[in-house]
């Protein structure tokens, strides 16, 4: 059995039913719309994020979940695809999953409408069943998701984001939604602020996480569907650059900056600088980094009584660093 279906095991039957619930959520009376949701429900990905909110309410509740916790998972599921829609067309990228993307098929015009109903459902699902106090929690979340993606688009310019910076943008763009999820799966089953608390930073721990396992995908060989130094042809400062530019001369420093200014479509140059990265103990130190948000999300859940819940969260957890795409 692989490691996704142990994680889904204690969850299986609602994420059967979510699945029926999510795709209901989406339909609508326009024949176009029910065709390319259609095709965006045939092509999900693994579904960590309503993982997350089943997993930590039946955590937290022992073992039981609510009509709202579906809900919840729902909303979180519509808001992610819009933003993965929207992130398409921003990009210009014609996949997604190995699959073409909407804007792809259709269009950037048809896909930021396909984005912005998306984004409606989901708001509206909350707001039709007076689900306010889930409703805020993820409206949070797609604030701190767009001024993130907006802090990195104005840093990318001036190449000068210090490692808190970008800890700021990465919280705000990736960690952000994860511990939407946490938060939302609590709130579902518990009115104990202090436990939605707990696991909306646990949930954010793993999103930090999450994403330096992302970056550090950009210095390796391995099949992950992204080519290796994607990050610096598109001049994007992760991590493992950060703490190299911060490691070296002033004379290693602005070759490596010119590099990624100017000569990022340079093959053999971005080879040079992912070397460099690699030489300053770059990936060392993202590596070390990544494992102190770990240790401090599973520290967050050790009180929790044990159930199988629980230790799929952790190898949930194990699994966003262990993972090999």
């Amino acid at each position: 059995m692989n490691i996704t279906s142990q994680i889904k095991q204690p969850i299986l039957q609602e994420m059967e039913l979510f699945e029926k619930k999510f795709y209901e959520s989406m339909s609508s009376k326009v024949a176009l719309l029910n065709r390319i949701t259609y095709y965006i429900v045939n092509r999900k990905g693994k579904q960590m994020r309503p993982m997350f909110v089943f997993l930590t309410a039946k955590m937290i509740s022992g073992g039981s979940v609510e009509e709202r916790t579906y809900r919840g998972a729902c909303v979180i599921e519509l808001i992610h695809t819009a933003t993965l829609v929207h992130d398409d067309v921003v990009d210009d990228s014609n996949r997604r999953r190995g699959f073409f993307s909407i804007n792809a098929l259709w269009k950037n015009k048809i896909a930021v409408l396909v984005g912005d109903y998306l984004l409606s459902k989901g708001l509206l699902l909350s707001i039709d069943h007076g689900d306010f106090d889930l409703l805020r929690i993820i409206s949070v979340a797609v604030r701190e998701m767009s001024e993130g993606e907006l802090l990195q688009i104005e840093k990318a310019r001036r190449l000068d984001i210090t490692e808190d910076i970008y800890y700021e943008i990465i919280r705000q763009k990736t960690a952000t939604l994860i511990a939407a999820c946490c938060a939302l799966g609590a709130r579902s089953v518990s009115e104990d602020e202090a436990q939605v608390e707990t696991m909306r930073k646990f949930g954010e721990l793993i999103g930090m996480a999450f994403q330096i396992k992302d970056d550090l995908f950009d210095y390796t060989d391995e099949a992950i569907g992204k080519p290796t130094g994607i990050d610096i042809k598109e001049q994007k400062m992760t991590l493992p650059l950060i703490y190299a530019l911060n490691n070296c001369s002033d004379k290693e420093k602005s070759w490596c900056i010119n590099s990624i200014k100017n000569h990022n479509k340079d093959k053999k140059r971005v080879k040079e600088v992912i070397q460099f990265v690699k030489d300053k103990k770059g990936l060392t130190y993202a590596e070390q980094k990544m494992a102190q948000f770990q240790q401090e999300a599973l520290a967050l859940i050790q009180n929790f009584p044990n159930s199988t819940y629980k230790d799929s969260l952790i190898l949930m957890v194990n699994y966003v660093i262990e993972r090999k795409k």
